[in-house]
């Protein structure tokens, strides 16, 4: 995003509420000293507080308020953060009352006079990225990041995402960094510099990495960044300085071949690494290869992701031999590559040795049936303990139905299923369907475009729509006739939302299919199993 557009996003008018200003914050603390230090009933009747003491507490009371409040606006969102404004003021009139009561300390006492609940553990976490996209300079920053140049504060973790900052924003941040990086464990840099010119963008980079260098973290996201190999080497001090890390983010961050070069290159040790994600780059099946060492070098890797960054059957086998080290692993993600059917083989070997596997996330690999039927086997004897899979546009047929059904059976932890955009047909859904049965925690299947009619439909949601904590159906895309999709809704009539949207339902889908010569392959012995099995199942 250029300058002109951010720029012009930061005019735009905003009506929510929360999160107060730091002006407004300070006020209110100034407010509160007042109330502690001037006559009043309740001053008269408790005493009054010193200047020095009452402004202790008033912060500490802000701080308390603010935290509980922030924490109800992130679980609770209401939109504007209206509820969190009045949770705000009411949590700082009770503990203002709670200090009042207690009155001032006594010249003996060293020690703050602090409500129980005041003198709870301060705040941890420090975020900057809620709110309007937009650029930081210098004295913004000098502002926004005052409460971390406070003595003895309590942070840990400090998120400066969706802010894009300049050379002077920079500087203002690289003390404060630098004086914090003993305290620090997790690090959120992922887009950080949006909009800026490829020379600031990589000054600034350098900036935060030699400030941070020497911190020990157990977490670092560098995401949305469009790094490159540039940008991954402007990070290198931070990056070779690592040897506890163990969640490292990389995502949409433009990892080209060299630049996962550089990665393998200047992460030392990924010996505690437990979570490794580089969704949307383009790293291709040379950086797939750069990526496996990697991973070979991460034995308790429990979430790998790496999805949607063209790696082709080469780098689809050597990312799976890598994987077959990481016996840890309870999710995996490889979506959108091109690993084919050999990658697919490939996969399969090392998915025999990941027992712990609580989701996989496979679509769209091109894995054919081959490819998907090894995996299902596979699966079928490892992983017990699986709660989502997903196999969405791999080219499955109805033949590969009978594997994939023989997985499915046995995982009675399942949660959610994927296979959208296959060949199923009725055949293959009716086996599906028959594999679900006894699946009570089942909340979510996917079977849309899977060219499945009114047989297939109907005996699925049959069996999903008495699941206790079923939420939604999609088989959007089929050839279902009107009569059909009547039959289905009237299924789910009590509760029409586990139903998902029909209009690319083609009802006249299979007859104009028939008609057009496109189906001409499958009408012998296989259709008029379907066709018998449609009547028995009317019947």
């Amino acid at each position: 995003m250029d300058a002109t557009t951010m720029n012009s996003e930061r005019r735009q008018f905003s009506i929510k509420l929360w999160p107060p200003s730091l002006n407004t914050r300070q006020m209110l603390v100034e407010r509160m000293t007042n109330n502690l230090t001037t006559k009043s009933i309740f001053t008269q009747k408790y005493g009054i507080l010193s200047k020095e003491e009452a402004e202790e507490n008033a912060k500490r009371i802000e701080d308390v308020a603010f935290t509980t409040a922030n924490k109800n606006y992130d679980e609770e969102p209401d939109g504007d953060g209206g509820s969190a404004v009045q949770l705000y003021a009411k949590e700082c009139s009770k503990l203002l009352l709670e200090v009042l009561k207690q009155g001032p300390r006594s010249k003996a006492d060293n020690e703050v006079v602090t409500p129980e609940n005041i003198s709870a553990p301060r705040e941890t976490f420090f975020d900057i990225s809620k709110g309007q996209r937009a650029f930081i300079e210098a004295e913004e920053a000098e502002e926004l990041l005052r409460p971390l140049k406070d003595p003895g504060n309590s942070y840990t973790k400090i998120c400066f995402s969706n802010r894009s900052f300049g050379l002077g924003a920079a500087r203002v941040a690289e003390p404060i960094l630098i004086s914090l990086k003993n305290q620090l464990k997790d690090v959120d840099l992922s887009d950080f510099i949006a909009g800026r010119p490829e020379a600031e963008a990589l000054e600034v980079m350098t900036i935060f990495s030699a400030a941070l260098e020497g911190s020990i973290l157990k977490s670092l996201n560098l995401s949305d960044n469009a790094l490159g190999e540039k940008g991954v080497r402007a990070f290198g001090a931070l990056l070779k300085s690592q040897t506890c890390l163990e969640e490292l983010y990389l995502m949409n961050d433009g990892i080209s071949e060299e630049a996962a070069r550089a990665v393998c290159e200047l992460i030392p040790s990924t010996e505690k690494l437990r979570v490794l994600q580089f969704h949307n780059n383009m790293t291709g099946d040379e950086g797939a290869l750069a990526i496996s060492e990697v991973v070979k070098r991460s034995p308790l890797l429990e979430d790998f992701r790496c999805s949607s960054t063209r790696i082709g059957s080469d780098g689809g086998v050597a990312l799976s031999e890598a994987l077959e080290t990481c016996t840890h692993l309870k999710k995996l993600d490889l979506r959108d590559n091109m690993f084919g059917v050999e990658g697919g083989l490939a996969l399969s070997k090392a998915l025999s040795k990941h027992a712990d596997l609580s989701e996989v996330y496979l679509s769209y690999l091109n894995l054919e049936d081959e490819g998907s039927i090894a995996i299902a086997n596979v699966l079928k004897e490892t992983a017990p303990s699986l709660e989502v899979l997903e196999m969405a546009g791999n080219d499955i047929t109805a033949e590969a139905a009978p594997a994939i059904a023989a997985c499915i059976a046995i995982k009675q932890l399942l949660t959610k299923l994927n296979l959208a955009e296959n060949e199923l047909k009725d055949e293959g859904a009716i086996q599906i369907s028959k594999a679900l049965e006894a699946h009570a925690p089942l909340k979510e299947v996917d079977l849309s475009t899977n060219l499945i009619r009114r047989s297939g439909a109907r005996v699925l949601a049959q069996t999903v729509f008495q699941k206790p904590e079923f939420k939604l159906l999609n088989i959007n895309g089929n050839f279902i006739s009107d009569e059909g999709i009547d039959e289905i809704k009237d299924l789910c009539k009590k509760y029409p939302s586990m139903l998902g949207p029909l209009d690319d339902n083609d009802p006249e889908g299979e007859q104009n299919a028939e008609e057009s010569g496109e189906d001409e392959g499958n009408a012998g012995e296989l259709e008029s199993k379907l066709k018998n099995l449609e009547v028995g199942q009317e019947n």
